[in-house]
């Protein structure tokens, strides 16, 4: 009887262990409030951008990928309204993060759906997953502050939510 109980335990407490990784409804690890994760992306011209390179900046993050077809519907919004607009600002960083394609599908992604803004590769989904859990959906848009700090989290494309993001980003680059 004793074995059983102390086989009971060990079972509950690893359960709890394997669902100790807290999501929202919508699939997110992270939460508005949080500390932007620590990102070293590879974009898919070869250039680094590092933590470093985000310190300071308005950042927003797009998690995408070539099979996605709600994020081919959103990329070109993103161009329009987003990265043609605030490219050139001193304080805004804006990047698209592949998930978990290779360097030449990638390329040929971003310029089949005819986007400029610079694309990141995302190998095995190390990015995505700091920021969502397993099976949760890639098309995922991040905001965070100046000061590194996630101000909204989106996910899929709708019309209410986009321009509230889009409101949010000009009022963090006025």
């Amino acid at each position: 009887m004793k074995h059983i109980f102390t086989l009971s335990l060990f079972f509950y407490a690893l359960s709890l262990s394997v669902c100790a990784q807290v999501t929202d409804a919508r699939g997110y690890i992270v939460q508005v409030g949080d500390a932007l994760p620590a990102l070293n992306l590879t974009l898919t011209d070869g250039r680094q951008v590092t933590p470093d390179d985000l310190k300071g900046k308005v950042v927003l993050i797009q998690f995408t990928a070539s099979w996605c077809g709600v994020c081919r519907k959103e990329m070109p919004h993103l161009e329009k309204e987003v990265w043609l607009k605030y490219k050139d600002h001193p304080d805004f960083f804006m990047v698209g993060i592949d998930l978990d394609e290779p360097l030449n599908k990638v390329i040929s992604f971003g310029e089949s759906v005819g986007i400029t803004y610079p694309l990141a590769l995302d190998p095995g989904g190390k990015h995505f997953y700091q920021f969502a859990a397993q099976n949760s959906g890639v098309t995922r848009n991040i905001l965070s502050d100046r000061d590194g700090n996630i101000m909204m989290l989106t996910r899929l494309f709708e019309e209410e939510e986009f321009n509230q993001m889009t409101a949010e980003l000009a009022k963090q680059l006025e």
